[in-house]
């Protein structure tokens, strides 16, 4: 029967993938993935042999309608991303709606994506949290800042190496220089780190020590005082 599935795959260490993830992607007929040459990488470790098509932020509107055909062929999909779960900060969300109004069943798996890790390692309050994933770079940004420094839970972006400092800094304007924050990076990985401190203590230990991999931070409630 035609499905397509969300496949969540490792965000490190490739140890973390379901079993059941590894049969879906067995099973099915086609593979669509972010980038075919870090999937493959995953494919090949666990002896996949699929048919793999691209599908990924560039080109994803132009492909919509040949997979909603496939599906609608009675072939199954399943989607995959570089790392996480299809549709968080990641493609998928529009072909899950294209498949969604064309009336072909969509399955996602349960797995791995970033946030929920760097959230519970924080030590923050996570009973309540907002997600915002990665802030606009230019348009909209200072608006999302005032919206985030309003916020009365604790709350999540995602950020890449290159911009970490600057995003420190502009929370540390907005939010107050000592808001507390937690930096993870590399998780899962062989050097993971989760760095917890003032937005002003970590803006000035990344100014020294130039960050790699990629980053989630989580930024503690504003006080109630």
């Amino acid at each position: 029967m035609s499905k397509l599935y969300l496949v969540p795959t490792p965000i490190g260490n490739l140890e973390d993938i379901t079993i059941r993830a590894i049969r879906i992607l067995k099973e099915v007929d086609i593979v669509l993935a972010e980038d075919t040459r870090t999937s493959g990488n995953l494919l090949r470790h666990y002896e996949i042999d699929k048919k793999v098509l691209p599908h990924h932020q560039f080109n994803e509107h132009k492909t919509l309608e040949s997979v909603v055909a496939r599906l609608s062929g009675g072939q199954s999909v399943a989607l995959i991303t570089d790392a996480g779960t299809p549709g968080i900060s990641d493609p998928g969300f529009l072909l899950v709606r294209a498949c969604i109004e064309a009336g072909i069943d969509v399955e996602c798996l349960p797995g791995a994506t970033a946030f929920v890790p760097a959230l519970v390692n924080s030590g923050f309050p996570c009973d309540r949290f907002y997600f915002e994933g990665f802030l606009p770079h230019k348009k909209g940004r200072q608006t999302k800042l005032k919206e985030l420094a309003a916020l009365d839970q604790t709350f999540i972006l995602y950020e890449s190496p290159f911009r970490l400092v600057k995003t420190l800094e502009q929370l540390g304007e907005y939010l107050g220089n000592e808001r507390r924050a937690c930096v993870s990076r590399e998780l899962t990985k062989v050097f993971q780190e989760n760095r917890r401190g003032t937005l002003a203590e970590l803006a000035a230990w990344y100014r020294v020590h130039a960050p790699k991999g990629e980053i989630v931070i989580v930024v503690e409630m504003k006080s109630e005082n």
